[in-house]
């Protein structure tokens, strides 16, 4: 029954109980620190926050399968979360919190219903450069958007002149002592972070992953006991403390509004995945296993179904706190369980403890957790290397700083997907001549190589569509048309074309023609079985060669017959 219910129970051992609790109980003592803050992220409750990593963690149990992926609130999902709800109710409202859950209940079904129809190849529907592009924004937006908690003045917007307009318009009534406390918390997260890294890989250095718990504990004491607890504001002065948990409850909403959640779910589902898929994929060359994208698909779903019905809200997988569940020994998804229980006693404590945390140590550390991920130097390496994914990933950053979170993926989405076409649409086509004492053929700009007079040899990088055969014919007729001497052959070396579309077969086959009235005759070369078999169905007879083109089995087949040829002449 267990493996039914736990894809990954059979794989489990006795011996990995113990590993597993004890990456559970290291990992529960950074995720609820992280929990309440990304709850502020995202404008719910800090029992949401805790109620959706229990939720998460334990649904993705259900049908996930990484050994050490952590799930539960992230600083990127519960930007979205905000900036998606920003527009349909008021912060700190009942019908805030339920589309929180509702977005996070759609959010799920959508994972589950990809991973169930085996979408999982979604993954790589978005570029590296695009989600760098669009994480980097994201968290130059969530780092603006925690100085209202430094300065405690109610700025507010979606984009970055939105939120540096609002900083400005209240700079006068800035106040100092939250900005000073929320400064040394960061100081003190980066310093903890660094020396850290420089702990060897043993129990001190698990032990240093829990410091932002501890920092929290003591900063919320140490203000409670002195008289910064009346100028430095707490959860409870802006968050409605225990809002109800189960069924998400959301009053009748209209079909737009509907269709504006189902849209941001739609993006907060893509983004997580390919975020949680990227990190399992990671620990699974670690372990040594495969990783199932369909699976992922479908714990993620079960992760935010269960999160959404709970009452909390978007979860996907951490970056941090896998690293760290992973550095901590876990060994299958019953370490998040173990996590899971952890946290539900914290829940179940007294919530006057955690409602007393300020605002500015929670605003430090969101800072410090998405800090690094406005990784600029990711930006350069990808400009020196292509300057057309430097481009997306320009645009998809400034996007998301003028436009907002949906605005910057999809701009992102737009320039990759017009990036595939371009290049697609004009491809690399070179002349190629055979390297002297070999049957390979190199290109002739680089290559000294051996070329025929009454015959041009041509190889095109890309398959021939609809999109691009004109601007290749184009390109054909004018390197015959500069040749020298009498040309006899035109040999087209398709080792690199792996589908012909209809339209490029019609003008490929009329062009045939029309070079024959030319004088000139096609060949085609390394024609692979599939191209070939899909050609000659559309010949009077399939079982013949095609009638418009000589087929040849290799290019330096066509360059023997051609060059005795020419010495015969």
């Amino acid at each position: 029954m267990l493996n039914s219910l736990f894809p990954w129970w059979r794989d489990h051992r006795p011996e990995h109980w113990g590993a597993d609790a004890l990456a559970g109980l290291v990992v529960s003592l950074i995720l609820v620190p992280q929990s309440l803050a990304y709850a502020l992220l995202a404008g719910v409750t800090p029992q949401m926050g805790l109620m959706a990593a229990i939720a998460g963690q334990l649904g993705y149990a259900l049908l996930g399968r990484s050994p050490a992926l952590s799930v539960g609130p992230v600083a990127i999902a519960s930007a979205m979360t905000m900036d998606a709800l920003s527009p349909l109710a008021l912060p700190g409202s009942a019908q805030w919190y339920g589309m929180a859950g509702l977005l996070a209940v759609l959010s799920g079904l959508m994972l589950l219903l990809m991973g169930l129809l085996r979408l999982g190849f979604i993954a790589h529907l978005l570029s590296h450069s695009v989600i760098g592009g669009f994480i980097s924004g994201a968290a130059v937006l969530i780092v603006l958007g925690q100085f209202k908690y430094w300065l405690n003045v109610p700025i507010s917007g979606d984009t970055a002149y939105s939120l540096l307009q609002s900083l400005w318009n209240h700079g006068p009534s800035l106040q100092l002592a939250p900005l000073l406390l929320g400064l040394g918390c960061l100081l003190a997260l980066i310093a903890a972070r660094y020396l850290s890294s420089a702990l060897p890989q043993n129990g001190v250095y698990r032990l240093s992953k829990t410091f932002p718990l501890l920092l929290l504990c003591v900063v919320t004491v140490f203000v409670h006991q002195t008289e910064l607890s009346s100028v430095i504001p707490t959860l409870q002065s802006t968050l409605a403390w225990g809002g109800s948990t189960g069924l998400p409850h959301v009053a009748a909403i209209d079909t737009p509004t509907f269709f504006r959640l189902l849209q941001s779910a739609a993006l907060i589902a893509l983004i997580g995945f390919i975020e949680s898929y990227s990190m399992a994929k990671a620990i699974g060359q670690i372990h040594s296993k495969s990783v199932d994208a369909n699976a992922e698909l479908r714990g993620l779903g079960a992760a935010n179904l269960a999160a959404g019905l709970s009452g909390g809200f978007a979860v996907t997988g951490g970056l941090s706190r896998s690293v760290v569940n992973l550095e901590a020994g876990a060994r299958s998804p019953m370490a998040g369980v173990f996590a899971s229980l952890v946290m539900l006693l914290v829940w179940l404590g007294p919530s006057s403890l955690l409602s007393s945390l300020p605002l500015a140590a929670l605003a430090a550390m969101i800072m410090a957790a998405v800090g690094p991920l406005i990784n600029l130097h990711a930006f350069l390496q990808v400009w020196r290397y292509d300057r057309a994914d430097g481009l997306g990933w320009l645009l998809t950053f400034i996007g998301v700083l003028l436009g907002g979170v949906e605005v910057g993926v999809m701009l992102g989405v737009t320039v990759a997907l017009a990036t595939v076409v371009m290049r697609q649409g004009r491809p690399h086509i070179a002349e190629i001549g055979c390297v002297p004492g070999t049957e390979h053929f190199r290109n002739v700009l680089y290559h000294q190589v051996q070329t025929l007079s009454n015959a041009l040899f041509v190889r095109i990088d890309a398959n021939l569509f609809f999109g691009n055969w004109d601007w290749i014919q184009e390109n054909l007729q004018r390197k015959i048309q500069s040749r020298q001497t009498a040309m006899e052959h035109l040999v087209l070396s398709l080792s690199s074309v792996n589908d012909i579309d209809h339209s490029a077969y019609l003008g490929l086959r009329e062009w045939a023609r029309e070079l024959h009235q030319q004088g000139v005759q096609l060949h085609l070369a390394e024609i692979k079985n599939p191209l070939l078999h899909k050609l000659r169905q559309h010949e009077a007879n399939p079982d013949l060669p095609l009638s418009w083109a000589q087929e040849h089995l290799s290019t330096y087949q066509a360059f023997q017959g051609f060059s005795g040829r020419e010495n015969a002449d």
